[in-house]
C-alpha cells in the first residue's frame, strides 16, 4: 500500500490515477480517500489525480499524541503529500473539514495552487462569538462521544446528521456506503482531530484579513440545505476577490456523492479556465 511520510514521521496513505495537471482531494471529517471515488472516475481521464486518508484516518497512520493534530497541520500535510510526488502546483479542492484546509494551503502557499475549491465549507463560523464558542462547545462533545460511546453507535448517529438527509433519501444506496465507510474509521483518529482541529481551527470570519489577500482562482460550492455551511458560504464569496459561488439545489452537505454530476461539472469547468488564466475575465481591466 503506496505511503508517504510527513516531517513529523506520520505515515499517510494515498492513491493516484491519470495524468495530466494534478489534482489534490482533501476529504472531510467524515470521508476518507474512499470519498472522492465519484471525482477519480471522472477526472482521471484527463488529470493527474490524488486522494489520501488524513492523518488518524486508517490506513494512513492515528497518531495517539494530541499535539499531532491541527489545522496547520492538515495544510502542512498537503504541501507534504505534494512534495513527496513531485507536485510542484495543484489544484487543491476540499470538502467540509477538507475544505477549510484546502482555503489555508491557498493562503499560506498561493504559488503551488492552481485553483482551490472549498465545498460544504465554514461549519461553525459565524460573526457571533457565542455562537461559535457553541459550535466548537459542541465539537468537543462530538470527540467525548467517540472516547465514550461504543464505535459502531457513534459512527451510525454521526452519519445520520441533520445536513445529510437529503444525500440519506434521495439516494439511499449511496448514503448507506457512506455510512459504511465511516464504520471503518479510527475511534481514536475522530475523537483527536475532532477535538484538537475542528474545536481550535479559526473561523472564517477571523480569516477575513487574510481572505481578502487570497489570490489563487476559488470556487465555492455548497448544498442550499447545509445550514450551518450556507452563510459562511455567502461570506467566502462576498470577501474572497477570486471567489465564484454555486449554490446547489435539495442538496445537503455531502455533495461529493449526494450530486457527484453537478459537483463534477463545476470542477470541470473550474480547472481549464484557472490554468489559463481565465477564471477572473468577466472582469473589466482596471
Amino acid at each position: 500500500m503506496p505511503h508517504l511520510t510527513t516531517p513529523d514521521g506520520t505515515k499517510l496513505y494515498y492513491e493516484e490515477v491519470g495524468t495530466g495537471s494534478p489534482v489534490i482531494f482533501v476529504h472531510e471529517y467524515a470521508g476518507d480517500y474512499r470519498t472522492w471515488e465519484p471525482q477519480l472516475r471522472y477526472f482521471s481521464r484527463s488529470y493527474r489525480c490524488v486522494t489520501y486518508s488524513q492523518r488518524g484516518y486508517p490506513p494512513s497512520d492515528v497518531p495517539t499524541d494530541p499535539a499531532k493534530y491541527g489545522q496547520d497541520i492538515a495544510r502542512n500535510d498537503v504541501i507534504a503529500l505534494m512534495d513527496g510526488l513531485g507536485i510542484d502546483k495543484a489544484h487543491v479542492v476540499g470538502h467540509s473539514m477538507g475544505a477549510s484546509t484546502a482555503l489555508h494551503v491557498g493562503i499560506h502557499f498561493p504559488d503551488r495552487c492552481l485553483s482551490v475549491t472549498a465545498a460544504s465549507c465554514g461549519y461553525g463560523s459565524s460573526p457571533d462569538p457565542a455562537f461559535v464558542e457553541q459550535g466548537r462547545a459542541a465539537s468537543r462533545e462530538t470527540a467525548k462521544m467517540f472516547e465514550t460511546v461504543d464505535w459502531p453507535e457513534a459512527a451510525a448517529r454521526y452519519a445520520d446528521g441533520a445536513t445529510r438527509q437529503t444525500h440519506k433519501n434521495k439516494d439511499p444506496r449511496g448514503f448507506a456506503e457512506f455510512a459504511r465507510m465511516l464504520a471503518d474509521h479510527s475511534p481514536i483518529g475522530h475523537a483527536l482531530t475532532m477535538r484538537e482541529l475542528q474545536a481550535k481551527r479559526p473561523m472564517l470570519w477571523e480569516m477575513k484579513p487574510q481572505l481578502e489577500k487570497f489570490t489563487p482562482p476559488l470556487l465555492i460550492i455548497v448544498g442550499d440545505e447545509d445550514d450551518w455551511c450556507l452563510d459562511p458560504s455567502i461570506f467566502l464569496k462576498r470577501t474572497v476577490p477570486t471567489a465564484g459561488l454555486l449554490v446547489l439545489p435539495r442538496a445537503g452537505h455531502t455533495i461529493t456523492s449526494e450530486e457527484p454530476a453537478a459537483f463534477n461539472a463545476a470542477l470541470a469547468e473550474l480547472f481549464p479556465a484557472a490554468e489559463s488564466g481565465r477564471w477572473m475575465s468577466h472582469r473589466p481591466a482596471v
